[in-house]
């Protein structure tokens, strides 16, 4: 990951360079102010992006959590065989 330092006037200034610039790069831009950081900017696919791979990462926390407390789990093959089993009973309910 490359961190890209602007000053935060350059937004209002130069405000199509920065979106090509975030868009391109896939990275957030940091924005400062007086010499601090003061603001993140970044393309709205790349923050959707991001979010999607926080909320997976949580999920698969809990779920981490849950097996070490001892919920049941499953095998691929068991999945695999209640998936075909529930599709089998739908497309007979379907059917009738």
């Amino acid at each position: 990951m490359q961190t890209l330092i602007k000053p935060s006037a350059n937004i209002r200034q130069n405000y199509n360079d920065i979106s090509k610039l975030c868009k391109e790069t896939q990275e957030p831009v940091f924005l400062t102010k007086n010499g601090e950081g003061d603001l993140v900017v970044m393309d709205i696919a790349a923050y959707d992006h991001r979010e999607k791979q926080l909320e997976l990462r949580e999920r698969l926390i809990e779920v981490e959590e849950q097996r070490r407390l001892g919920a049941a789990d499953f095998s691929a093959k068991d999945v695999s065989s209640k998936l075909r089993a529930a599709i089998k009973e739908k497309k007979a309910y379907v059917q009738s």
